[in-house]
């Protein structure tokens, strides 16, 4: 009996460091990663979510995304986000953007295995980051009901908003 424990300890032990291994070499390149909670995920239109990217490195290439963690109750198929990078020199780049968020048929395209839905989305690619210093990204939604010009006070459905930043090799 207690050579049996010894195998399943071991297994369970060669498995968590299997698991260890592989994520962490998924992870080598990833500089920078943040996630801001959203309050009863309801993500009210004038809360602009902040990170601050302190960087040193002026020379590497990055991939820069916006990762947002969605309910099923999220009810629209796409996703407007206004996104803006403030440099250390006050220089700023700010985007409107369009994110499918479900495909075709209605389901949504993020991953998980809850009720909670992760989606990577690609902001900026191939990019440096020229100036050594504290880069401020911010994430604001832009989503508006057809013929709502004001667009929706509070955004149901979202969980958590992050911005990651992957070195590239």
């Amino acid at each position: 009996m207690q050579i049996k424990k010894i195998f399943e300890l071991s297994g369970f032990i060669i498995f968590a460091l299997l698991m260890t291994f592989s994520t962490q070499s998924c992870t080598n390149n990833l500089i920078f990663d943040d996630y801001k909670s959203i309050n009863n995920s309801k993500w009210h239109k004038d809360s602009i979510i902040k990170f601050n990217v302190n960087s040193i490195d002026t020379l590497s290439k990055n991939n820069i995304y916006v990762n947002i963690r969605n309910n099923k109750t999220y009810e629209f198929s796409n996703l407007f986000l206004i996104v803006g990078i403030h440099f250390p020199d006050n220089y700023q780049i700010v985007d409107t953007l369009e994110y499918e968020i479900t495909d075709s048929d209605g389901r949504f395209l993020g991953v998980g295995i809850s009720d909670i839905l992760e989606n990577k989305l690609e902001y900026k690619t191939n990019v440096t980051f020229p100036v050594k210093g504290n880069y401020q990204i911010q994430v604001q939604h832009a989503m508006r009901k057809s013929q709502n010009v004001g667009g929706l006070v509070y955004l149901n459905g979202i969980e958590d908003v992050g911005v990651a930043i992957e070195k590239i090799d």
